[in-house]
């Protein structure tokens, strides 16, 4: 939004809306995200969106809270600095949804082995867990946050999540006794009696909810779009994760049974005092919480007090009056609830603590900014959190960002905006006036008992001290404060009994007094000691927690999510013009867009600029000799920076623009990914290596004894990939966008009357891709031939893999449905990789059948019924397989191939790095694949030295076995001729002499080749590129001199004045 034509709310709002009309509820001023709730499941929080998101620039993909994330949790690693998000809004703006997506980002994209995976689980079951217990419906959002919470999640230096610590802040208890219309209590409540299994219900005595004192006040029981039912199974399946014992899970719902009876307990006024209206409905919160029953009604109706008179003092049991009683049962109910909240966040912590902390990532969600017809102390205490949070924004946004730019020195114009730190000081000031807060506790340390008239006590003070402050008003049942998201006007009642927040000695004593272990050591005081001082309020805490909360963010590099709420009635599409406007004004996003538009994107100090782009140039890398500064200015102008992009500051460099920052930054990733691949290509190498070396001896595994095998094959280097997919993008589309390919080749289908079609067959992690072409029939592209996926076999539908027992290179997939019958030189190759994939994924082990007979199924065409076929192999001449059909079975004859108990040797043969023509297939087909260069090894021929290899099918291998012994047993001279005579002068190099020195003259006759003693000769059928020193190249057709024959396959020959090694198999005599 920072390009926006006109600067002010309602341009801002406009823009807002028309996204939030075609669905893109995510918008940017600078880094800071705009979120705005679309109060509906969106579709882009996919794991797609999570690929694209991963290690992308913010300017490559559209605004995502996925894009601010990813962009944390690098700067995290990279400049291994603690990060925060800070997520802001009114209640119902999306707040916790936003907190979930950042936590399950951070999740999928982040590694690590078992520990971690545990960890990850924890972080993210943690979720329901507390929400269940947390979380509320109210007037203005279903799943409003009653308490807040900042959650670390705590990495490794590898960028792991391995630890993490929660932070709760003001859990609303008051809710546990009073809900105000339409609304609720806490989810779990409701959870429990909707979800609970019969026998667990009749344990725990629950009934409807309409039955429960503590839940019909509203007269609200379900909320739309949310199964309790459903919600109480993950509830209890995250306690089962975070650790807590089968026992211990079940007192929290005896816990939660006894609140909701305790509830059902009322009293009646006798005498001035009170007693319990039925006596009978002390029997089961009292067996749930296991106390006993008579001293349950004795604490509820009475209280023990401590008097001192003349320097003694004694015990005084006072009774109490009705209301009096039912303050008790409130201030019991709720400090059960309140401590088992708090036993919940000290779980999940103890479950992810780790010793010490190296980097983190804070997620603050905390309750937003609420205005209800009645707000009350809780209110309060919540708005004032979120005073404090806007403060944070306005201190490191707004008005740190231009001071930053006076000090250092670079060219400004102020610009204005509303500084809440007023309003912060007006509620929390110790002295000189003293604030809200101070007021508030100094009347509630002169209460006596339930303190009535306090609270207008308070009134009457807060008139005197604060009564003329620009931002406070009276009224008579409360007073006004002026927040930065509007006027708020609080009812006074019951401000300074819930600021005290005591629990009374007797109740505590009642609960250590239980037979339930888990129950009592929720009230671990000692009530033997002295009291000394005042008891710690409510306002003190959550001022105290306030501003270590933000003590704590300032620590940290901050990141913002501004959630905006379109509407109050919760529906998708609606726009409430006004409400959305009123949220851009109080959030500052105009004056956001000012500063970011007037001032720069990216600041960073001399050292660190330079520590983190030193790699662009070679006089920075590894260590920069100047100045700092110098070498910053060195770096700017290397990239061919602007000076109207960038400032230097005094201790600073200032960038303007993002896309200037993205630029140095896609430099940098470049040169890393440059020595990444570098050291990766070497590596890759290596590894590659030893894993084929491996793979060649397992796969010789898999037909050992079961089927005869080619000469040259069973030595041959795996490759992989014979189609090379990185630079076919056309069948890559059938594919994920980083699914990993095992193996891929151009094969040969046969159909049900045996024609041969061409196919390429891909084997993945996930499957089995046949891929053809096709032409296309209508639109723009009629007539094209396109890619088409033919057929997709899934692991588990696989039955078995048939084979002949001979030495051809056919094999059935037998599935389900019908099997494929398909021929690849490389099936060795194939079949090894499919067991390995088969195993992992299925957990056993695929079924070899070796037959001269198989039979296969064929796919049911229109009326007609599917059927079987026959492949029937046979002995016959030659290492090609010569196919015939005949009626429903195909006769195939094949010569002899290796023995069946044939290995490969040990000594692998060199790997090739040159290329080689294919000739046609004779069974090719006219839309088949493209024939490509291939490091791996055809077909081997029958006989070296009698016959002259056949013209069809692939050409020999470029690897054959090398002999460890045949190189001692050349002839010394050979070898060193054929070792020294790459260091002669080439040809071409002596031409050049000779037209320097004929330069205008006619050239001589070239001179005749002096006569030398015909010999045997040899044809070239294939190209063949010398691998090593000692190897001689040719093209198609070359004829050279044959010098000697060798058994292993390796002959010796001279062609252009060379001599060396070459494949026998790739000649024929002449």
């Amino acid at each position: 939004m920072v390009l926006l034509s006109k600067i002010n709310e309602d341009a801002i709002v406009e823009n807002l809306k028309k996204r939030y009309m075609d669905d893109y509820i995510f918008s940017y001023i600078g880094s800071v995200l705009i979120s705005v709730n679309p109060f509906k499941q969106m579709p882009y929080f996919t794991d797609r969106e999570i690929e694209l998101y991963q290690g992308a620039a913010q300017y490559e993909n559209p605004p995502h809270i996925y894009a601010l994330t990813d962009n944390m949790y690098r700067n995290m690693m990279i400049d291994a600095e603690n990060q925060c998000v800070i997520i802001s809004g009114e209640s119902g703006a999306g707040k916790t949804v936003a907190a979930k997506y950042i936590m399950s980002y951070i999740s999928k994209v982040s590694g690590g082995g078992a520990k971690v995976q545990h960890v990850k689980d924890i972080i993210l079951q943690s979720n329901p867990l507390l929400e269940a217990f947390g979380n509320a419906k109210t007037v203005r959002n279903n799943n409003s946050s009653r308490f807040g919470k900042y959650f670390e999640i705590q990495f490794s230096r590898g960028g792991e999540p391995d630890g993490g610590k929660i932070s709760n802040f003001l859990l609303e208890k008051s809710r546990v006794v009073s809900q105000n219309e339409n609304e609720r209590n806490f989810h779990i409540f409701y959870q429990l009696i909707e979800g609970a299994p019969v026998q667990q219900k009749e344990i725990l005595g629950i009934m409807t909810p309409e039955y429960y004192s503590y839940l019909n006040q509203s007269g609200t029981y379900k909320v739309d779009g949310t199964n309790d039912s459903k919600d109480f199974q993950e509830t209890m399946e995250a306690m089962e994760v975070i650790g807590i014992p089968g026992e211990i899970q079940a007192q929290v719902l005896q816990i939660i049974g006894g609140i909701l009876h305790l509830g059902n307990i009322s009293f009646i006024e006798a005498g001035n005092y009170g007693q319990v209206e039925s006596t009978d409905l002390l029997a089961f919160p009292a067996y749930l919480l296991g106390i006993d029953p008579s001293r349950l009604q004795e604490k509820l109706t009475s209280r023990q007090m401590d008097s001192k008179w003349g320097g003694k003092s004694e015990s005084i049991n006072v009774t109490l009056n009705q209301e009096q009683a039912t303050y008790t049962r409130d201030a019991l109910a709720k400090a059960l609830y309140t401590r088992l909240f708090d036993y919940l966040v000290e779980a999940v912590n103890k479950a992810i603590r780790k010793p010490t902390e190296e980097y983190s990532t804070g997620v603050l969600d905390i309750y937003g900014f609420e205005i209800f017809q009645r707000n009350g102390f809780e209110q309060f205490c919540i708005n004032f959190v979120n005073e404090k949070l806007q403060q944070i924004f306005i201190e490191l946004t707004l008005k740190a960002e231009q001071e930053e730019y006076v000090q250092e020195g670079i060219k400004w114009s102020p610009i204005q905006y509303f500084n809440n730190k007023v309003v912060c000081d007006l509620i929390e000031n110790k002295l000189s006036p003293p604030g809200i807060m101070s007021v508030l506790d100094d009347v509630c340390a002169t209460m006596h008992a339930k303190g009535e008239g306090a609270d207008e006590t308070l009134l009457q003070k807060l008139h005197g001290t604060v009564g003329t402050h620009e931002h406070f008003n009276s009224w008579n049942s409360g007073f006004v404060i002026h927040h930065y998201a509007g006027k708020v006007s609080y009812d006074i009642n019951g401000f300074c009994e819930r600021n005290r927040d005591v629990l009374f000695p007797d109740l505590i004593e009642l609960m250590q007094s239980g037979e339930h272990h888990f129950i009592r050591s929720l009230f671990p005081e000692n009530l033997n000691t002295d009291k000394k001082g005042r008891p710690t309020t409510a306002s003190s805490k959550i001022k105290k927690q306030a501003n270590d909360l933000v003590n704590t963010l300032m620590k940290c590099t901050p990141h913002y999510i501004r959630c905006i709420k379109p509407n109050e009635t919760k529906r998708p599409r609606d726009w409430e013009e006004s409400r959305v406007k009123h949220q851009v004004e109080y959030l500052g996003l105009r004056e956001n867009i000012r500063v970011r538009r007037a001032g720069f994107a990216y600041r960073r100090v001399f050292n660190k600029f330079l520590q983190r782009y030193a790699i662009l140039t070679t006089e920075t890398w590894p260590c920069w000799r100047g100045t700092e500064q110098q070498g910053v200015l060195h770096l700017l102008k290397s990239v061919n920076m602007d000076k109207d992009q960038y400032q230097m500051g005094h201790t600073k460099v200032f960038v303007k623009n993002p896309e200037s920052l993205f630029l140095l930054e896609e430099m940098r990733e470049r040169k890393f990914d440059t020595f990444a691949r570098t050291i990766q290509k070497a590596w890759r190498k290596y590894i590659a290596r030893r894993k084929y070396e491996k793979m060649r001896e397992e796969a010789s595994d898999i037909l050992y004894q079961s089927k005869e095998r080619r000469k040259n094959s069973i030595n041959r280097n795996f490759v992989g990939d014979y189609l090379g997919l990185e630079q076919k993008p056309e069948l890559r589309q059938f594919l994920a966008k980083r699914e990993r390919v095992d193996f891929a080749d151009s094969v040969n289908k046969f159909d049900r009357r045996f024609k041969s079609i061409k196919r390429d067959l891909i084997l993945t992690p996930k499957g089995i891709y046949l891929i053809g072409r096709e032409k296309v029939k209508k639109g723009p592209e009629k007539g094209q031939i396109k890619e088409v996926l033919k057929r997709k076999l899934e692991f588990g539908n696989i039955i078995s893999v048939s084979l002949s027992t001979r030495q051809d290179d056919f094999f059935v997939l037998h599935e389900a449905q019908y099997d494929s019958v398909l021929e690849s030189n490389f099936k060795t190759e194939f079949l090894s990789l499919l067991c390995k994939r088969y195993e992992e994924v299925t957990k056993r082990k695929l079924t070899l059948s070796f037959n001269d007979r198989l039979e296969f199924k064929v796919k049911k065409e229109g009326w007609g019924g599917g059927g079987s076929r026959f492949l029937v192999f046979q002995r016959g001449q030659g290492d090609l397989a010569q196919v015939k059909p005949g009626g429903k079975t195909l006769n195939i004859t094949v010569g002899d191939g290796l023995p069946k108990t044939s290995k490969p040797t040990r000594k692998s043969a060199p790997y090739s790095h040159g290329t080689r023509t294919n000739p046609p297939n004779s069974r090719g087909h006219p839309h088949g694949a493209t024939q490509f260069s291939r490091g791996g090894a055809p077909s081997a021929q029958h006989d070296f030295t009698n016959t002259a290899p056949q013209r069809h099918g692939r050409p020999p291998s470029a690897a054959l076995p090398k002999l460890g012994t045949q190189r001692s047993q050349r002839a010394p001279a050979q070898h060193k001729q054929g070792n020294m005579d790459f260091l002669n002068v080439p040809e071409q190099g002596m031409s050049g002499m000779q037209r320097k020195k004929s330069i205008g003259q006619r050239p001589p006759p070239a001179p005749k080749p002096s006569s030398r003693p015909q010999g045997p000769r040899c044809r070239a059928l294939y190209q063949y590129i010398g691998q090593d020193e000692d190897e001689i190249s040719f093209n198609v057709n070359d004829v050279f001199d044959l010098i000697r024959q060798d058994t292993s396959g390796w002959w010796t020959g001279r062609i252009r004045g060379r001599e060396g090694l070459f494949p026998g198999n790739y000649v024929e005599k002449v």
